[in-house]
């Protein structure tokens, strides 16, 4: 934010981890150098190189070309999972596939934020935060009706499926973002909604074959009430990282 009112400032890119920051800019750097100075960090100059700009632009094409395939990834199981969920009667298909929606937003909103500038991308984590949050609330509501007494127990078999299938794409869509390398803010608030939906894949297999042990409903919907407590926790972290 010290730097968003430098108009030679062309990019900006993170790493946090290593509190490094690489600028990318024309003219006089000074002007950048005294608003970090005033932040007291004990900002110190690694090193000042002449840049390629076709290199800035080739890393936001990348961001946004992985941005895209995961997006549609996620908007396809979503479509999936909720139909799948409903057919069988499976609240952890039906959580899932919210899950997917909401990561679906999410990716939408990264990708508008790919070359923006830092308040840009923190407005981002922090919209996508609200969202998952906002999808747990939801969620929640429906797991406790259906815990007092609405629905049957679902097919499991199509519950272990959908479910391996959408495991699936959820590692092609993490392998993807971390290919990317990237430490900004949207991509690492992707990664960590793309985490969480692996383990909930996981979790919604098992719960098919614990249905299928018991012939009972309460697994589906025990897993649903970790899902979105998975969720809700997603949504915090996101949060956190838009501070």
């Amino acid at each position: 934010m010290k730097l968003e009112g430098l108009k030679k400032i062309q990019s900006l890119h993170f790493d946090i981890p290593q509190r490094q920051l690489t600028v990318y800019h024309s003219g006089d750097p000074d002007p950048i150098f005294q608003s970090l100075d005033s932040l007291n960090f004990g900002t110190s100059v690694i090193e000042t190189v002449e840049a390629d700009a076709s290199n800035v632009t080739n890393t936001e094409n990348l961001e946004r070309k992985i941005l895209w395939q995961v997006l549609a990834i996620n908007f396809f199981f979503f479509v999936l999972e909720l139909i799948t969920g409903f057919v069988s009667n499976s609240m952890g298909l039906v959580a899932d596939s919210l899950d997917m929606l909401a990561d679906s937003f999410v990716y939408g909103m990264a990708l508008l934020a790919v070359g923006a500038a830092l308040t840009r991308k923190k407005g981002v984590a922090k919209a996508s935060g609200y969202l998952q949050l906002m999808l747990a609330i939801v969620g929640f509501a429906e797991v406790f009706r259906r815990f007092a007494g609405f629905g049957q127990a679902p097919v499991f078999q199509m519950m272990i499926g959908i479910s391996i299938l959408a495991l699936i794409g959820n590692a092609t869509c993490l392998y993807l973002l971390q290919k990317s390398k990237s430490k900004e803010a949207h991509i690492q608030a992707s990664m960590i909604f793309t985490s969480n939906d692996v383990v909930v894949n996981l979790g919604v297999i098992l719960a098919g074959a614990l249905v299928f042990l018991t012939n009972s409903k309460y697994p589906d919907l025990v897993v649903g009430i970790i899902v979105f407590a998975m969720v809700t926790k997603g949504a915090f972290r996101i949060l956190k990282l838009s501070k």
